[in-house]
């Protein structure tokens, strides 16, 4: 009898002709979190199996993945009948100090003459007999004994550790990710991570109005990130010059529209390089005056590229709930101030006219600024722990 760490999929389990692309891709990104662990894989299209003898530090690095449904400890026995599944379960549980229990059969072994039902009753009634002191709870039961009869062998598990879901990273191409300091970016870009979308972040700093603690902050989110993405290149765009011309030279409620425009254009530019196919932010309809419908149109109309707002229909409170729940809230509220809370007028614009602000432009050498940005602009990578960027917060 194996202890192995059993994996289900979940949603995965419904792409049909494309499972096996999903699966390969899941297998690979379980390989990668674990290439400094002693451990093995194998799946076929029902479970995947990860076999190793450091099963709790393998079983923390695994919830972090998306593309998992479920995650067990189940045994494995290289046996389907009953008798010898029977002996091994009495082994298991005399390990527990329980009082009530239900047993639930899964049969994919269609050979096996008895039906799920059966065979759960004749396994209960089998307990019973060998386990003083016991009761059948169908309702809440303190120890739930999963078995799974499969072609070769059998299958016994108790608790059920809920996994991430969505896809497995990398399955839907990649995606630049416009990561500011605050709170909603980040759980943006987590959750396009979730449907499967490797990313890369942009950071537009503006020294020496912004400072080496807000950049400093945002590597850390980015690291943060990294858990769930592998490792995240890190795009630092300086944006001073351009941030300057815009205060100098163009109406004050239109600057955050203007700044916005720029900022995106730039975007565009770098997600194109990098082979990005969306561009990634955590606007959020009505929440300030740079996302109202209006103003997201009049932003919009610079790039042709696809722009995902995952959080636009979400709640601040529901924001800042999944901000805690990945560990981004904390760094998020540091008081560092970043581009979008610099310059910020008094009166800004909520219905920003697009022919104006193509008017406004014509103001300053834009096209000469953005070029400038852009092949000076810094990339950074990092990753979890051992990153060296990482260490040189410390």
């Amino acid at each position: 009898m194996e202890k192995v760490i059993l994996i289900k999929y979940g949603e995965l389990s419904t792409k049909k002709d494309n499972i096996n692309f999903f699966l390969t891709k899941l297998k690979d990104n379980i390989s990668y979190v674990l290439k400094d662990d002693e451990a093995t894989i194998d799946y076929d299209l029902g479970r995947m199996f990860i076999h190793t003898r450091n099963i709790d530090r393998v079983l923390d690095k695994v919830k972090n993945i998306f593309g998992i449904h479920e995650i067990n400890i189940s045994y494995i026995i290289d046996s389907i009948e009953f008798e010898v599944i029977k002996e091994e379960l009495l082994k298991l549980l005399k390990e527990k100090e329980f009082k009530t229990f239900k047993v639930e059969t899964k049969r994919s072994n269609k050979k096996i003459n008895s039906t799920s039902v059966e065979l759960s009753k004749n396994m209960g009634a089998f307990i019973l007999k060998n386990i003083p002191n016991l009761k059948v709870d169908v309702n809440n039961p303190e120890v739930l004994i999963n078995i799974e009869y499969r072609l070769n062998n059998t299958l016994i598990y108790f608790e059920k550790i809920k996994g991430l879901g969505g896809y497995p990273v990398g399955t839907l191409g990649k995606g630049l990710l416009m990561l500011s300091g605050g709170i909603d970016s980040p759980v943006a870009g987590y959750m396009a991570i979730k449907r499967g979308v490797k990313i890369e972040a942009i950071y537009f700093e503006s020294p020496p109005h912004t400072s080496i603690e807000a950049k400093n902050k945002v590597k850390e989110l980015a690291r943060k990130l990294a858990k769930y993405n592998h490792e995240i290149n890190l795009h630092v765009i300086n944006f001073t010059e351009i941030q300057e011309e815009i205060y100098k030279n163009i109406p004050h409620e239109y600057l955050i529209t203007i700044m916005r425009r720029m900022m995106y254009r730039i975007s565009a530019i770098i997600a194109g390089r990098r082979n990005c196919k969306i561009l990634i932010n955590g606007e959020s309809i009505g929440q300030v005056a740079s996302q109202t419908l209006t103003s997201m149109s009049a932003i919009n109309e610079v790039v042709k590229i696809p722009v995902i707002r995952p959080l636009a229909c979400f709640d601040k409170l529901d924001i800042i709930e999944i901000a805690k729940k990945i560990d981004t809230y904390e760094t998020s509220i540091l008081p560092y101030e970043d581009c979008c809370t610099i310059f910020v007028p008094k009166h800004p614009v909520i219905n920003p006219d697009k022919e104006r602000c193509r008017e406004y432009e014509k103001l300053i050498p834009y096209e000469e600024l953005i070029y400038k940005a852009i092949k000076e602009h810094e990339i950074i990578k990092l990753g979890e722990l051992k990153n060296k960027e990482y260490e040189d917060l410390l």
